[in-house]
């Protein structure tokens, strides 16, 4: 067998999406961050942006994949190799609402377009209705055309919702988006 450049481990599919490790949380982390800097410029204030700290949202991050809330809450991680290229999470309908939420979903901007995306939404999609849910939940940040036509291209539209946000201070907006499972 001979050795692939950039594996330290044993063969790995291409593309594919597992559940989230602890040893994840870095790279959850900054690809959060590099995700928000290369989506969200001109939609929120370029100082926040910079302000944003990889190692922060990594933090949180770990938390979740070590300790979620509950059984239900999910962190998935979309892999291209053996690297860590995108992220989702996920947190279950309650019993009053059969509606399960995509917390976030996240890839690398420099492996867009490469189907990680798709990938982690039917990820999602399978968890959720594995748990329970009937609906689907995300949220977009107000002015991100490129998540609304991913959104809209895989079946999920507006709900009519929107929600204020502070980040750093910077009050932004979102706009629920929803789907039926």
């Amino acid at each position: 067998m001979t050795s692939h450049a950039g594996h330290t481990h044993h063969p790995t599919a291409d593309v594919s999406v597992r559940p989230s490790l602890v040893d994840d949380a870095a790279e959850i982390g900054r690809i959060q961050v590099a995700a928000w800097r290369g989506v969200h410029r001109g939609t929120v204030p370029d100082e926040v942006l910079e302000g944003l700290d990889a190692a922060t949202f990594a933090r949180a991050w770990r938390g979740a994949i070590s300790q979620p809330p509950s059984a239900k809450h999910r962190m998935l991680t979309a892999c291209a190799g053996p690297f860590v290229v995108g992220f989702a999470a996920l947190a279950p309908a309650s019993d009053a609402e059969a509606t399960g939420e995509i917390v976030e979903l996240d890839v690398d901007p420099d492996h867009l377009r490469e189907g990680h995306a798709s990938r982690l939404l039917a990820a999602c999609v399978d968890i959720l209705r594995e748990t329970g849910a009937s609906q689907v939940r995300t949220w977009v940040l107000e002015g991100d055309g490129a998540r609304e036509a991913f959104l809209a291209s895989a079946g999920l539209g507006p709900a009519g919702v929107r929600r204020t946000l502070e980040v750093d201070g910077t009050q932004v907006d979102e706009l629920a988006w929803t789907g039926t499972l």
